[in-house]
């Protein structure tokens, strides 16, 4: 694995984003206080600590759709994407952009879907069945 990220940010409950991150998403909790909950992000840590969200607008085009900025993500081999999305279209998730493929046919074609956390974080996960694609053009 390359190196991994750490990412800290706001949410406003720590329970509901536990329950969010770790039980639908399938994050490893790690440690955690009163004020801060550590999850294992796909192998990179996440730091969810009590506070307001940062503003988000819809502000970044990609193709046809006007996404979450800021946002963050993972990408996954598609194997596990299409696991993780089954999942939560199954928990009738509310997608800002559900399951889907872009670019199909071309250099970096990718599965894609938008969410946001219970704080309104917004979260993009992408799929490749080709990781040698992730940076194509």
């Amino acid at each position: 694995m390359q190196t991994a990220f750490h990412l800290a940010y706001h949410v406003r409950d720590l329970e509901t984003s536990r329950r969010f991150y770790c039980d639908l998403l399938g994050c490893r909790e790690g440690r955690s206080t009163d004020t801060w909950l550590d999850v294992d992000f796909y192998g990179h840590q996440l730091s969810l600590h009590l506070g307001e969200p940062f503003a988000v607008t819809n502000t970044g085009k990609v193709g046809e759709h006007w996404v979450p900025m800021p946002h963050l993500g993972m990408i996954l081999e598609m194997p596990v994407w299409q696991a993780l999305a089954d999942r939560l279209v199954a928990e009738e998730l509310d997608f800002v952009i559900p399951p889907s493929i872009r670019f199909a046919g071309e250099p970096g074609e990718q599965a894609t879907m938008f969410f946001r956390d219970p704080s309104g974080n917004p979260i993009e996960v992408k799929g490749f069945s080709d990781m040698n694609g992730i940076y194509a053009r």
